[in-house]
């Protein structure tokens, strides 16, 4: 999952109705991966963690050329 724009401020929006946050560890739990928009996390003033590590343009572009189906939203 490569997170862009907002998306990289998934844990201030997780809450008890929107649990975020449990359903992010589940995804990782199950083997998914993770990365953030560096450039969309310096615009927030955020930094590169284990929650949301850090990425750029070549890691996107990599998700996308190894997948068969590409969900945006």
């Amino acid at each position: 999952m490569f997170l862009v724009g907002d998306g990289v401020e998934y844990l201030a929006h997780s809450s008890d109705q929107f649990d975020i946050k449990k359903q992010m560890e589940m995804y990782l739990e199950s083997g998914g991966t993770l990365i953030a928009c560096g450039t969309c996390l310096a615009i927030r003033k955020q930094e590169s963690g284990k929650e949301c590590p850090a990425g750029n343009m070549e890691d996107f572009y990599r998700i996308v050329a190894e997948n068969d189906k590409v969900l945006t939203f």
